[in-house]
């Protein structure tokens, strides 16, 4: 069934699948606005409640599958969650809009396009090519791996994790800035009374963000190298294993870092043309062909038993 769920999954995600309904921030927002709202006190900056607001979703979603009895309702409740999860609607019309600027030649436009996804994703400022692929293992192939390994629970506990890292979530929140949205403090406040979300919602969601980024760090780490080991088999294994290799024990390196190395590796593009509509469509057929590695590798362990 894990493998069955990933297929319809992908194939609805990439046919039909339109709009906010199908990502999860759009029903993350509401249940962050009353986690940081006035209601929960001042438990809400404390680690336990932090980790409890995070793995509650998943938690809910897990026992509500693990309810169902019938595996045909749990097929289709497994296919929804994983489209949620895997739903980055907003980031591929940024894409089409960023190929279309490079069709006009258009760099500026087409530039504008990739800062945008990288702001509202809060990656660090790659260059095109990793910049997608970093896009692309976050939304695809990190969620499948946990998935894999933990079925409904991790992927949407490893989402709801991305997604408290992304400025988006809270930028696109009418009550809910963005991180670094400087609060108004009590002395220079005005005497008229100021609303709460005005002044208690920056510290809630820099409070999440910096909680998701820290163990984001441990929850990518693992996946990163299984993707570059696919990045290895479908680009350039010589390079890319050797960059592998090298950093394969590395505890305290960046995800993004490592991840653009080996991309690098796999398929090595000329410094003039980093920052190019080739290097950026190359760059997502090399994502894509990897995603196709992890299908068969999670075909191979469901045929020997190792997966359900």
């Amino acid at each position: 069934m894990t493998l069955l769920s990933m297929l319809i999954a992908l194939i609805v995600e990439r046919l039909a699948v339109r709009g906010q309904a199908w990502q999860l921030v759009t029903y993350l927002q509401p249940y962050l606005r009353f986690c940081s709202s006035g209601n929960v006190g001042s438990i809400r900056q404390q680690p336990y409640f932090l980790l409890l607001g995070w793995l509650l979703p998943a938690v809910v979603i897990a026992l509500l599958i693990y309810s169902v009895q019938f595996w045909l309702f749990q097929l289709m409740l497994n296919t929804v969650v994983l489209l949620l999860c895997i739903g980055s609607w907003h980031y591929r019309q940024q894409y089409k809009q960023f190929l279309n600027a490079c069709q006009r030649d258009d760099e500026q436009a087409a530039f504008l396009c990739m800062q945008q996804m990288r702001q509202a994703q809060g990656a660090p400022e790659l260059t095109y090519g990793p910049q997608l692929i970093w896009l692309n293992f976050r939304y695809y192939a990190a969620v499948l791996f946990w998935y894999a390994l933990l079925g409904a629970f991790g992927a949407v506990a490893y989402a709801c994790l991305r997604q408290l890292a992304e400025p988006m979530t809270y930028d696109r929140n009418t009550v809910l800035p963005a991180a670094d949205t400087v609060a108004v403090s009590d002395d220079a406040a005005p005497e008229t009374e100021t609303p709460a979300t005005a002044t208690d919602s920056a510290p809630a969601s820099a409070g999440w963000r910096l909680f998701a980024d820290d163990l984001l760090h441990w929850a990518d780490w693992l996946p990163v190298r299984l993707f570059g080991l696919g990045l290895a088999l479908v680009g350039d294994f010589s390079r890319t294993s050797a960059v592998l290799l090298q950093h394969a024990g590395a505890m305290q390196m960046s995800a993004p870092q490592l991840l653009t190395e080996l991309s690098q590796a796999a398929e090595p593009v000329p410094e003039e043309l980093l920052n190019s509509q080739e290097a950026a469509v190359s760059a997502v057929a090399l994502a894509k062909r990897n995603v196709l590695f992890f299908l068969a590798l999670v075909a191979v362990l469901t045929l020997s038993g190792w997966l359900s």
